[in-house]
């Protein structure tokens, strides 16, 4: 599955501001509407779905008053339900924003609304559940969140209805016949001959350099013993047996955890990989941090500046002038690959928005402190939340930048 959306100017009477006036590739703001398009519709499209996928996204015309993310994810899941490919649920979403002063949630609020809303919320899901939350607070109490996911979700299933109702009119035949999926005992196989083997090496403890080796050992021990059994009746692939074991892994992992209270590596379920951090060790920045959890360490810049270095961003509805940035970088080295560097991928522009959004409550105000701040988050190890690991490490070396932070702010996942 692959998503594009884009904002055409056109939809608001504008050409685009580049030097061939022409829309071009998506902006940051885009790429972070195409993620929310992908995540909820993903996990409902039915298993063995191969079919090249694409969902093309267009905001055509444009009114100035609210968001469009919403109307997008709803547009595509809706294109996508009323087509053959097997998507299992009608899905939709809306933006919920909070009225502080009256405590009031505010239903797809306007733009002039969201400027004054302490809470930026946008929930995705069926008419059954809440499948996505994306969005950021300034100091929320978690019932207010609660509450907002469930109103959010009241709207959500009325929307869900209307798609369902329309697609009762036309008959839609789902695709089925092409799904690729493993011979049905194959997972059963796979459960009776290693899950006292994954147990064990479960119980054994230890992290992901000394547990890897084993399992990658038992993953090639059950390759062989499957084919030494079937001979030439072989009728799966080595990729169906690697993601037979992966969901036992997962499964043995989740009945340990809950059985014994213990995580796979030994660890409590509510205790925290061991923490070491150090700040102001790189010494030409304004401010630096390295932070390390566990097996995810990240170095963090922070760099003051005029308004001249602020971001700025052409969207249909004007330019957006950012005074706070974070941008993100997951080299492939950092999870011991060799890969493509350079221009940012959505993962890492969705990352850095996340640990971008976690800072700015903390941050002071444009009069008390009336700076341009960036804010680098480079990852050099990952085994664990990256993205929360940049807001530890940002928020170190914005302090260690000077910057007067409201409250010191740390992510978890």
């Amino acid at each position: 599955l692959s998503v594009e959306h884009q904002e055409r100017f056109s939809a608001v009477g504008l050409t685009s501001g580049g030097y061939n006036k022409r829309d071009g590739r998506p902006a940051e703001h885009e790429v972070l509407t195409c993620r929310l398009i992908d995540r909820p519709l993903r996990p409902l499209i039915a298993e063995g779905w191969r079919h090249e996928t694409q969902l093309l996204s267009w905001v055509l015309s444009y009114d100035g008053a609210r968001s469009c993310d919403p109307l997008a994810i709803i547009a595509s899941s809706t294109a996508m339900y009323l087509s053959d490919i097997p998507l299992k649920k009608a899905v939709a979403a809306a933006m919920v924003g909070y009225d502080a002063e009256n405590d009031k949630l505010l239903l797809n609020p306007t733009n002039e609304e969201m400027k004054n809303s302490t809470l930026q919320l946008i929930v995705a899901g069926t008419k059954d559940a809440v499948l996505m939350i994306e969005g950021a607070a300034d100091f929320l109490p978690e019932a207010t969140m609660i509450r907002a996911v469930n109103f959010g979700h009241e709207a959500i299933k009325a929307v869900c209805e209307a798609v369902e109702e329309l697609s009762s009119t036309l008959n839609i035949e789902k695709k089925m016949d092409t799904l690729v999926l493993p011979p049905e005992d194959l997972q059963d196989r796979v459960d009776t001959l290693v899950t006292d083997k994954v147990d064990k090496v479960y119980e054994g403890g230890g992290t992901k350099i000394t547990q890897g080796p084993k399992f990658k050992a038992l993953k090639k021990e059950l390759m062989a013993t499957l084919k030494e059994q079937d001979g030439e009746n072989v009728n799966y692939t080595d990729n169906d047996v690697a993601n037979a074991f992966k969901d036992l892994l997962c499964r043995r992992m989740f009945v340990r955890a809950q059985a014994t209270g213990k995580r796979c590596d030994g660890r409590e379920l509510e205790e925290i990989r061991h923490l070491s951090m150090e700040a102001g060790f790189l010494p030409r920045t304004h401010g630096s941090a390295i932070f390390t959890r566990g097996e995810t360490q990240v170095v963090a810049t922070a760099t003051l500046g005029d308004s001249g270095m602020r971001q700025k961003i052409d969207k249909i509805d004007g330019t957006e002038e950012k005074r706070f940035y974070l941008q993100y970088t997951f080299p492939p080295s950092c999870v011991g690959e060799t890969g493509r560097v350079g221009t940012p991928g959505r993962r890492e522009v969705g990352h850095g928005n996340l640990a971008e959004r976690a800072l700015i409550p903390g941050l002071p105000s444009e009069k008390d402190f009336p700076y341009t701040i960036r804010v680098e988050s480079l990852v050099t190890e990952s085994h664990g939340s990256s993205s929360m690991a940049s807001v530890c490490g940002g928020c170190l070396a914005l302090m260690d930048a000077g910057v007067p932070m409201k409250n010191p702010i740390a992510g978890i996942s």
